[in-house]
C-alpha cells in the first residue's frame, strides 16, 4: 500500500506542474487576447473621437457611445465632463461634472503614466505621447474649473501640485505655477488657519503668487531645450504672455504703475491686450477716458460665456461718474435681461440698485439690491468673491437708510416743525444706525481695507470712490484725516489726488476748519488733470462741499452760487443734499393741489434768477387724463432737463413726482407715465 500511494504521489506531482503550466498559457494568451480586443475598442474610440472636439454639442452622445464601447477608457468620461462644464450655469451645474472629469484624470494616470511622464526633443519620441498629455492638461483645466468655480481652492491647489508631478515640458492649457499664482491672489485675505496653501498675511500671499509666476518663466525657459526643435520659432513668446497677464494683475493689485504698465505693454506688443483688466488698471489710476474705450473693446470681445462681464459692472460706475446714471441703467438692464439668472445676474443688480439710487429712484433701487442679495451668486472667472459681493450691498443698504431720510426732508421742506414727520425721521434715523453698525461690523473685519477702500480706486474694489464717504463719514473724522493725509503725501497717481483731497476737504468741514477746507477745495477746482465730462460727480460734491461750507458760515450768496452750480451739475443729487434747490419757475395753467405740494418741496422759490434754475410748468388735459409738461435750463437758458411731460390723477403725489422730475430724477426724453 505504501508503494501504491508513493507512486500516486510522484505522478501527481508530474502532473500538477504540467497542467499549471498549461494553465498559465491559456490565461496569458486569454489576457493577451483581451488586451489586443481593448486595444482595438481603443482604437476605435479614438477613430471615433476625431473632428468631434469635446466641448461641442456632440459630446455629450458621444460620451455614451464611447463608455459603451469601453467604459474603462478615459475618453468617455473626458467628454461628458466637458460637456458638463461647458453647460454648468451654477453650483450644481458645476458640481456635477466635477465626478467625470475626475474618473477621466485618474484612469488617464493609471493607464498611461509612462506616456504622462516623458520628456523628449525627438519628435518620433513625443509625437505618439503629445495627445494623451494634452488630454491630461484639458481634463485638468476643466476640473480646475470646476473647482474653482465651487469654492474648492484646497482642491485646486492639489490638483495643480498633481499636474506637476508630472513634469510636463509645455503646459498647454494648463499652467500650474500660473494657476498657483491666481488662485493664492483670490484667496489673499485670508491665511493658513483657513487654507493650508496660504500665509499669513496679504503681503505673504502676494508674495508667493508672485514667486509661482517667477517660476513659470523659469520653466519655459528650462524646458526650451526639449521645445525648440517640436514647436514653431516664438512659441514660447505664448507661454510667457500667460504669465504676464497674471503679473499685471499683481502688479496693477499692488499699485506698481511702472512695472503693470510695462507688463501691460509686452501683452499689447504681442496683441494679446486684455482690455477689462487693462480698463480696470488705468481706471484705478484716474484715466476715466481711457478706461472707458478699453472696456468698449472689451464689450466686443464677450464671447456670452456664462460670467460675470466685469467691463458692464465697472462701465455703469463710470455712467455714474459721468452724470449719466440713466445710460448707467439701460445697461445693467439689458445685461440682465440678455443674460438672466446665470452667473452675474447678482452683480448686474448691485450696479443696478447703484445707477438708480444716484438717479434719485430710491424705491426702485431698493428692490434691485434685494433681488441681489436673494440671489446665490457664483464667482466665476474673477477674483471678485462673496465678501467683495456682501460688502456691496450692504454700503447700498446704507446709501439707500440715508436717502430715505433726506427724501423725508426734501418733500417736507418745514420738517422740523411736524411731530409726524420728526417721528418719521427718527424712526428711520434708527434703522440706519443699525445698518451702520452691520457694515462696519463688516469692515472691521476686512483686511483689505488699507489696500481697496482707503486708496479709493483699486483693481479689487467693486463699489465707487463717492460710496466710500458714506462709509467713513460718521466715524472717527480724526483718524480718518490722517488716514488721507498719508493716502495723499504716498500716493503715485497724480489725477487721484483730488480725490484725496476732497475728501480731507470734507473732513475738515466736519472738523470746524473751514480755511483749510476751503483751501484744498480751490485746489480741485483748479485741477489741470480734471476731466470735466468724466468727473462731473467729483465736480458736483465739491459744489456741494463748497456750499456746505457758506451754510456754517452762514454766507447765504455764496451758498446760493454754488448750490446752483450744484443744480446745474448733476441736478439728481439735489433731493439728497440737504441743501435748498434755488428755482424760479414759470406756470401756465393752473392745478392748486399740485402746486401746493410741490411748493412745500425743498426748493428755494426766491432765488435770484442769475444764480438760479428756470423750470417751465405747462397744465393742460388730453381727453379725461391731466397732464403736465416741464423742462427746465440754467440761468443762461441752456437745457438741463429736457422738455417731457406725464399724466397725473392725484393731485399732490403729482406735486411731489413733479418736483423730483424737476431734479432730472428718473424721467426720460418723451417719457409719459400715468401717476395713479
Amino acid at each position: 500500500m505504501r508503494g501504491s500511494s508513493n507512486t500516486k504521489r510522484y505522478r501527481g506531482a508530474y502532473f500538477l506542474p504540467v497542467c499549471g503550466l498549461i494553465l498559465c498559457c491559456a490565461l496569458q494568451a486569454q489576457a493577451q487576447s483581451k488586451a489586443t480586443q481593448k486595444a482595438a475598442l481603443r482604437y476605435e474610440i479614438d477613430a471615433k473621437r476625431m473632428g468631434v472636439d469635446p466641448g461641442s454639442e456632440d459630446a455629450l452622445p458621444r460620451s455614451r457611445e464611447f463608455l459603451r464601447i469601453d467604459s474603462t477608457y478615459y475618453v468617455g468620461w473626458f467628454y461628458e465632463g466637458f460637456y458638463k462644464l461647458n453647460h454648468a450655469a451654477d453650483y450644481l451645474g458645476y458640481k456635477n461634472a466635477i465626478q467625470p472629469l475626475e474618473r477621466a484624470l485618474n484612469v488617464l494616470e493609471r493607464d498611461y503614466a509612462r506616456q504622462l511622464s516623458t520628456r523628449t526633443n525627438d519628435i518620433q519620441v513625443y509625437y505618439p505621447v503629445y495627445n494623451y498629455q494634452l488630454d491630461y492638461s484639458r481634463i485638468g483645466y476643466a476640473l480646475r474649473e470646476c473647482y474653482a468655480n465651487t469654492d474648492q481652492p484646497e482642491k485646486v491647489v492639489a490638483l495643480m501640485r498633481r499636474a506637476l508631478k508630472w513634469r510636463f515640458q509645455r503646459d498647454l492649457y494648463l499652467d500650474p505655477y500660473n494657476y498657483l499664482a491666481w488662485t493664492t491672489h483670490r484667496y489673499r485675505f485670508y491665511t493658513n488657519k483657513q487654507y493650508s496653501f496660504l500665509k499669513g498675511s496679504i503681503e505673504a500671499n502676494e508674495q508667493l503668487a508672485m514667486r509661482y509666476l517667477d517660476t513659470s518663466l523659469r520653466n519655459i525657459a528650462l524646458n526650451r531645450k526639449y521645445n525648440q526643435g517640436l514647436y514653431q520659432p516664438g512659441y514660447e513668446v505664448a507661454d510667457r504672455l500667460g504669465v504676464y497677464h497674471y503679473k499685471c494683475i499683481l502688479y496693477s493689485y499692488a499699485f506698481n504703475i511702472d512695472s503693470a504698465e510695462k507688463y501691460y505693454g509686452l501683452m499689447r506688443a504681442s496683441n494679446a491686450l486684455p482690455h477689462n483688466n487693462y480698463a480696470n488698471f488705468k481706471s484705478v489710476c484716474g484715466n476715466f477716458r481711457e478706461a472707458e474705450k478699453e472696456y468698449e473693446i472689451a464689450s466686443g470681445q464677450d464671447n456670452g460665456d456664462k460670467r460675470l462681464q466685469e467691463w458692464a459692472y465697472y462701465t455703469s460706475i463710470l455712467d455714474i461718474g459721468k452724470g449719466q446714471p440713466q445710460k448707467a441703467i439701460a445697461l445693467c438692464q439689458a445685461m440682465i435681461q440678455g443674460y438672466g439668472s446665470t452667473p452675474g445676474f447678482g452683480w448686474y443688480n448691485i450696479a443696478l440698485a447703484r445707477s438708480l439710487a444716484y438717479d434719485g429712484q430710491l424705491a426702485a433701487s431698493e428692490k434691485a439690491a434685494e433681488k441681489a442679495a436673494n440671489f446665490k451668486e457664483v464667482h466665476i472667472g474673477t477674483t471678485l468673491g462673496q465678501s467683495h459681493y456682501d460688502f456691496s450691498i450692504q454700503l447700498l443698504r446704507l446709501i439707500q437708510s440715508e436717502q430715505r431720510i433726506a427724501l423725508q426732508k426734501f418733500e417736507h421742506r418745514n420738517w422740523w416743525y411736524s411731530p409726524r414727520q420728526l417721528g418719521n425721521i427718527a424712526q428711520l434715523s434708527a434703522e440706519r444706525l443699525m445698518q451702520q453698525y452691520l457694515i462696519v461690523n463688516q469692515f472691521a473685519q476686512n483686511p483689505e481695507r488699507d489696500r481697496v477702500v482707503y486708496k479709493l480706486f483699486s483693481t479689487e474694489s467693486t463699489v465707487s470712490w463717492d460710496e466710500v464717504w458714506y462709509l467713513i463719514k460718521d466715524f472717527s473724522t480724526a483718524f480718518f484725516v490722517q488716514r488721507f493725509e498719508q493716502e495723499l503725501k504716498e500716493n503715485k497717481r497724480k489725477p487721484v489726488n483730488k480725490y484725496f483731497k476732497l475728501f480731507l476737504a470734507r473732513l475738515k468741514t466736519k472738523q470746524g476748519k473751514y480755511k483749510e477746507a476751503k483751501a484744498l477745495l480751490n485746489e480741485i477746482i483748479q485741477d489741470p488733470t480734471t476731466d470735466a465730462e468724466y468727473e462731473k460727480l467729483l465736480t458736483a460734491r465739491c459744489f456741494q462741499s463748497f456750499a456746505e461750507l457758506a451754510d456754517k458760515e452762514n454766507n447765504k450768496k455764496e451758498l446760493a452760487k454754488w448750490s446752483y452750480q450744484l443744480f446745474k451739475t448733476y441736478p439728481q443729487l439735489m433731493p439728497f443734499c440737504g441743501l435748498q434747490a434755488p428755482l424760479t419757475i414759470k406756470v401756465s395753467g393752473s392745478d392748486e393741489s399740485v402746486l401746493q405740494a410741490f411748493n412745500n418741496c425743498n426748493f428755494d422759490l426766491k432765488a435770484d434768477p442769475a444764480q438760479s434754475m428756470k423750470a417751465t410748468i405747462a397744465f393742460s388735459k388730453r381727453g379725461d387724463k391731466k397732464l403736465i409738461t416741464y423742462s427746465v435750463s440754467d440761468a443762461a437758458g441752456r437745457p438741463v432737463v429736457p422738455s417731457q411731460h406725464f399724466t397725473y390723477k392725484a393731485g399732490d403725489q403729482a406735486g411731489i413726482e413733479l418736483a423730483y422730475r424737476i431734479c432730472g430724477v428718473g424721467t426720460k426724453p418723451d417719457e409719459a407715465k400715468e401717476k395713479k
